[in-house]
């Protein structure tokens, strides 16, 4: 069955990781939307795109819940799936798609998570993450998110916040609909986790996590994460399409 699939890729000054991305993954059977910063130079990295596979670079404001509102206001798919730049997608993931399409149930889906380094670190939280996953179905978006276009649509896709939009996506998510869980590993890079030190970066997240399932606001959390405390506080409601 042929399923018409986008993805969509925010990018904030990480052009070099998309360059990687994109000649490391097989795109074929979907449309790309890069969705970069006005000031974000992208003509290296879309060097690397294979020929024969289509693909839109639009522009947004920073932030990665605008920028993939943006990208998905432009796509074409009946499923969106929402990359990170530095997240490479694993041999067969179409089919995993196809698959979750197949049943009505599904409005979502992920694929496991998992580093590019050999640390035993990164084993260690690849397997919490994994159990993250199976007790809550709580995904987060560097787990290459996938979403049918009809339930993005009536959701009115993700909350304009400056953190925590994927896991306030996946919650309104589960409300309408059942989460797929790929058995195959979409590959993220290890090295915010190498710069930042494997203990202090996983305990920073597992706090942000606490904090916003205790009621602090993202605009507050948004001052604990360094790589984007930058990002603008938007005001309340969220983005519409």
């Amino acid at each position: 069955m042929s399923v018409a699939i986008s993805v969509i890729i925010p990018v904030y000054r990480d052009a070099a990781a998309l360059a990687r991305t994109l000649a490391a993954t097989d795109f074929s059977g979907a449309d790309i939307v890069v969705v970069a910063t006005p000031d974000e130079d992208m003509g290296a990295a879309l060097r690397f795109v294979p020929s024969g596979v289509d693909i839109v670079c639009v522009t947004a404001t920073r932030g990665r819940a605008r920028q993939m509102n943006a990208g998905a206001a432009v796509a074409r798919g009946q499923w969106l799936v929402f990359l990170h730049a530095d997240t490479r997608l694993p041999c067969g993931w179409t089919g995993q798609i196809a698959a979750a399409d197949r049943d009505p149930r599904v409005n979502a889906g992920c694929f496991r998570f998992a580093l590019d380094s050999r640390a035993l670190f990164a084993r260690l939280i690849e397997r919490g993450v994994r159990a993250r996953v199976a007790l809550l179905g709580l995904p987060y978006g560097d787990q290459a998110l996938f979403v049918r276009r009809a339930s993005f649509d009536a959701l009115q896709g993700y909350a304009d916040l400056p953190i925590m939009e994927d896991v306030d996506l996946v919650r309104r998510l589960r409300r309408g609909g059942r989460l797929f869980r790929s058995a195959l590993s979409a590959i993220t890079s290890a090295r915010r986790w190498e710069r930042d030190g494997w203990v202090a970066r996983t305990c920073r997240h597992l706090a942000l996590i606490l904090l916003y399932f205790c009621g602090v606001p993202p605009a507050r959390l948004i001052r604990l994460d360094p790589g984007r405390r930058a990002h603008p506080v938007p005001p309340p409601g969220r983005m519409s399409l």
